[in-house]
């Protein structure tokens, strides 16, 4: 076992859990963990639903397609695993934990609710049992989620409301922020490769 597992593992059943969350990279300055707890949060959403749709996409007509499902289902486990326990662990530690990762559900729930809903062309793909019908795996999707916040003593947000229309190409105004900042250098610099 690695030096850094075996701290790790040390830190978690000493609960010691201060230094796990600086170890994801990328970020430093005031938002540095609120950016992180987002990151956790994010991919426990993702992670639960690949999980599921993986599931059922390795019954598709799509051979090929039914074979990258089953291959990727077992790092989609670990993912779902490993998020899902960062979820409980910042829920149920310590009331400024508990704060940010409340904090992070109110600001990534209503991005949520694309998952589980077909596009256009997502319908006539599982129309050819080639896509999966996305509102098969919601309420898998949905109980799992809450079983995990529930253990975690969170709640979803009250405010219903989900963010629609980034499957078929509306997105909100932050989309031009970052598509700017990705432009920048093909603007500054006409014509250059790398």
């Amino acid at each position: 076992m690695d030096a850094c597992r075996e701290k790790t593992i040390a830190q978690v059943t000493s609960g010691d859990l201060s230094g796990l969350l600086a170890r994801i990279p990328h970020f430093q300055g005031e938002n540095d963990y609120r950016k992180k707890i987002i990151i956790v949060l994010r991919q426990f959403f993702f992670s639960n639903y690949q999980f599921f749709l993986y599931q059922v996409m390795q019954e598709k007509k799509d051979r090929t397609l039914a074979a990258v499902a089953e291959k990727s289902l077992k790092e989609v486990t670990y993912h779902l695993r490993w998020s899902a326990e960062w979820v409980i662990r910042l829920g149920d530690g310590t009331p400024e934990s508990r704060r940010r990762i409340t904090n992070a559900l109110n600001d990534c729930w209503p991005y949520t609710g694309e998952l589980t809903t077909n596009a256009a062309y997502e319908i006539n793909l599982a129309q050819e049992n080639i896509a999966v019908q996305l509102g098969s795996i919601k309420a898998s999707w949905i109980n799992k989620t809450m079983e995990v916040l529930g253990t975690a003593g969170l709640q979803l947000p009250v405010n219903g409301w989900m963010q629609t229309g980034g499957k078929e190409g509306r997105h909100t105004e932050h989309l031009g922020y970052v598509l700017a900042e990705m432009q920048y250098l093909q603007r500054t610099y006409p014509g250059v490769e790398w």
